[in-house]
């Protein structure tokens, strides 16, 4: 099972889009068993992935969200018939996903998690890893849609990948912040023992053809750091997708070939990258 985290500390960059849409790609299109998890306090994987009514059923069942994985003291709940109750902390394996179709899997984010207090070096951070030691016999891959903050969640998060991707849209504020991202993850690293790796830097929200694009190409074709970590294919800006993701639709089932055919390539791209990496172990 290969765990890759999507991170960027920027937002508006189509990180979220980038990382569903990748996943439903390697179920779709290269047949694996692909869990989704939504790290990110804004939970906007889980929106786009889940209906306002599916949503609200999973917590009126007691299914489970990113919550349930960090928590481990009891909680009080509201009940609306029966008044306040308490929920007890459950055991990692028992945690409950929401299947959004055959082989793609997704455990839920929550609003809550702002409301979570939880402090680096009480250990928590390793929960997440330890979870998900308990369902990699179930799933090939699991992507990590992380907040676009430094926080004790984008830890818990590359704690337990081994790799990232990094969206960035091609424009200068963008580009400036990827260098800052990078020396944030490797004080991660250098503090966590980490290895994990950085597979790549995908363009996303790219207007072709324009100044801006070219000029950012250049810019990371002339950087050490970047220049061989740059996907050769990029996501297109295409104003149907935020459109498509509000009614839980992904980009494999839009109308728009250029679209997908940038995915596939990008998902076929990630792919090689990984099984490159792995062949020079």
């Amino acid at each position: 099972m290969k765990i890759i985290s999507f991170i960027n500390m920027k937002g508006g960059v189509a990180k979220t889009t980038l990382s569903l849409n990748v996943a439903d790609c390697l179920c779709s299109r290269h047949e694996q068993r692909v869990l989704v998890i939504d790290i990110d306090p804004q939970f906007n994987a889980t929106q786009c992935l889940m209906s306002a009514d599916q949503y609200v059923d999973h917590i009126e069942n007691q299914r489970d969200t990113i919550i349930n994985i960090f928590e481990r003291g009891y909680r009080p709940t509201v009940g609306v018939v029966d008044g306040p109750e308490e929920a007890s902390p459950k055991n990692l394996c028992d945690i409950n996903l929401f299947e959004v179709k055959e082989n793609y899997g997704l455990l839920p984010g929550s609003l809550d998690l702002y409301r979570l207090e939880m402090a680096s070096g009480e250990g928590r951070e390793n929960r997440l890893k330890k979870y998900l030691e308990t369902v990699e016999n179930f799933y090939d891959f699991v992507v990590i849609d992380t907040p676009p903050t430094p926080s004790i969640w984008m830890t818990s998060a590359l704690i337990s990948s081994d790799y990232y991707v990094i969206p960035v849209k091609p424009d200068p504020i963008s580009l400036t912040g990827i260098d800052l991202l990078y020396g944030i993850i490797g004080e991660k690293k250098e503090n966590y023992g980490l290895n994990i790796k950085c597979i790549g830097l995908v363009l996303t929200i790219v207007e072709d053809g324009t100044i801006v694009f070219r000029q950012a190409k250049e810019n990371l074709a002339n950087n050490d750091r970047w220049k061989n970590l740059v996907f050769s294919r990029f996501l297109p800006k295409r104003t149907e997708v935020a459109r498509q993701q509000l009614n839980q639709q992904l980009i494999l089932t839009s109308n728009n070939n250029e679209l997908k055919q940038s995915l596939v390539n990008i998902t076929k791209e990630f792919l090689e990258r990984i099984e490159d990496d792995e062949q020079g172990q």
